[in-house]
């Protein structure tokens, strides 16, 4: 593709040329016969099995509650009551025993009553009366029970050791997408983050954090804090940039997206080396990676008082339609400190927004505020996620900390890590082990490669006469095959992503050899150069 049309596509935000990627890509698999490869989007390619067994069988037990209480011939049934429901329930899955679920929930409920100290009526009522989906959200933030199994699934998913003592407060949102936009307006509503201030983000990132601060609801001014692959995204001196006062929030994806990467502990405690400079910075994390990486460490864990943190299930639990996630702050905070200490008029500002909600509206904690900015404060009352969404929360929360050997964990990493070493063999090249590497995403970077094993001419070349597309473009057109561009993630302009989480084990060799032919085609190109005769 010629460098004009190239440039064309250059502001485009990666998910956006993806699909032109995917017509040039289909093209050419329905004009070569060869299978079109979409390794673009990270849509994972596989469920959890036990949690939906369990969420489908429950439903069916509900429907059973709501008949026994009002049942006529139209189709129209009670709601639940809570009553002796816990043994109810027991008694009605001891007649499906052999019904996908069954054991399950059989050892979920027991299992929850000793671990939490529920009462099994309240317990398994809350469920019910949910998954049915007949009130509204009460409390709207999160359900009781559910914030008890998903504040224990958050320690062991994002937290790491040493366990942070004290409570997060837990705000159920529809997945790490409205976690974003919620947080972006209420920074902005309780001017916590301002116009014309300036946010740091860690980067490669994933591009909406790159996007988001330059629109006008928000002008905040960006600044980069790099990690290098060969200094295996780790962030090196860059750190130092956020000693800068003007700096306000230092955004982090943690493992990285799309450099797959966690902190390590000496970066997490160079980030603490900061904070005891700057002790009111704010840091923002985005984890949803986290799982992927066994004994994984977030900045939530490491340091809550300055922390929000986000995660989703959409990856881990293969439940990106399910709309799943939390927005996670610590009891003892420095953003209701911040909050208290603004001036008298915009106190009084932050006041009126808040005043029909509170007869204390200076009290009303961020957690609590971002719940009433996420429904325009006038919809408060009907805040929440849907019911239905936070029992099958709570059910893949449980599943997972029932599982105390971590199969479900192992058998997950072990479907990503098959592939990327399947691509590796496919590329031909040595790349050590990493244990910070959660093996969902591959950043390939052209320009590091060839310097590695074609040499800095080489480079050269391909920087001066092809355009950083190119290689996307390329593997489309002659491939059939769609990766992402890593430039729009703020990664080095020649280098591409790879998604490992949503194809067959066997297609990650041909994408490895596909990247190793265009490698092989630029130098080619830069040899035969050498010989052309001087015009």
């Amino acid at each position: 593709m010629d460098v004009m049309t190239l440039n064309s596509y250059q502001a485009l935000s990666p998910f956006e040329i993806k699909d032109f990627l995917i017509k040039h890509a289909q093209a050419t698999a329905d004009k070569s016969a060869i299978s079109f490869i979409n390794a673009g989007r990270g849509n994972p390619n596989w469920v959890a099995t036990v949690p939906r067994d369990g969420f489908f069988l429950l439903g069916q037990f509900a429907m059973a509650e709501s008949r026994r209480v009002l049942d006529l011939p139209p189709g129209i049934g009670g709601m639940p009551k809570a009553q002796g429901i816990a043994s109810r329930l027991k008694n009605w899955l001891a007649t499906k025993a052999k019904e996908p679920g069954a054991n399950f929930l059989l050892e979920m409920v027991p299992w929850a009553v000793e671990k939490f100290g529920f009462e099994a009526d309240k317990f398994v009522f809350e469920l019910v009366d949910s998954i049915v989906g007949d009130n509204y959200p009460v409390p709207d933030r999160m359900l009781e029970h559910n914030e008890v199994v998903v504040h224990e699934y958050l320690q062991w998913a994002m937290c790491g050791d040493p366990r942070p003592e004290g409570t997060f407060k837990l705000y159920a949102v529809e997945g790490g997408t409205a976690a974003m936009c919620y947080l972006f307006k209420s920074l902005k509503t309780n001017r916590l983050l301002n116009p014309g201030d300036t946010i740091a983000l860690s980067v490669p990132i994933f591009t909406p954090y790159l996007e988001m601060p330059h629109l006008e609801d928000y002008a905040l001014k960006t600044v980069n804090i790099h990690s290098l692959q060969e200094d295996r995204f780790q962030i090196g001196d860059d750190l130092d940039k956020l000693l800068d006062p003007n700096i306000k929030a230092f955004f982090v994806v943690n493992p990285g997206n799309p450099s797959a990467m966690a902190l390590s502990e000496d970066t997490i405690e160079r980030i603490g080396k900061v904070l005891e400079k700057r002790p009111e910075l704010i840091l923002l994390t985005d984890d949803v990676y986290g799982t992927f990486v066994p004994g994984f460490r977030s900045l939530l864990g490491a340091f809550p008082r300055n922390t929000i943190g986000v995660y989703s299930y959409s990856k881990y639990f293969g439940c990106t339609g399910w709309r799943l996630g939390v927005i996670a702050i610590h009891e003892d905070n420095i953003f209701d400190e911040l909050i208290a200490k603004h001036s008298p008029d915009v106190l009084a500002q932050l006041d009126h927004r808040y005043e029909t909600l509170t007869l204390e509206p200076r009290k009303l904690a961020l957690i609590d505020r971002i719940v009433a900015d996420s429904r325009d404060v006038a919809l408060n009352h009907t805040a929440g996620l849907s019911l239905p969404q936070q029992v099958m929360m709570c059910l893949f929360s449980l599943c997972e900390l029932m599982d105390d050997k971590k199969d479900y964990q192992r058998g997950c990493i072990g479907i990503v890590k098959k592939r990327v070493e399947a691509t590796i063999e496919g590329l031909g090249i040595d790349i050590p082990a990493n244990p910070l590497f959660d093996y969902y995403y591959g950043l390939i970077d052209f320009e590091f490669w060839m310097r590695k094993y074609l040499g800095d001419d080489v480079v050269k070349w391909v920087k001066a006469n092809v355009h950083p597309l190119d290689p996307v473009f390329r593997l489309a057109e002659e491939h059939g095959i769609v990766l992402l561009n890593g430039g729009g993630f703020a990664a080095p302009d020649w280098s591409v992503r790879v998604s490992f989480a949503n194809l067959s084990d066997h297609v990650y060799d041909d994408i490895g050899r596909a990247v190793r032919s265009i490698s092989r085609g630029y130098r080619e190109a830069y040899e035969a150069s050498l010989k052309a005769p001087a015009i």
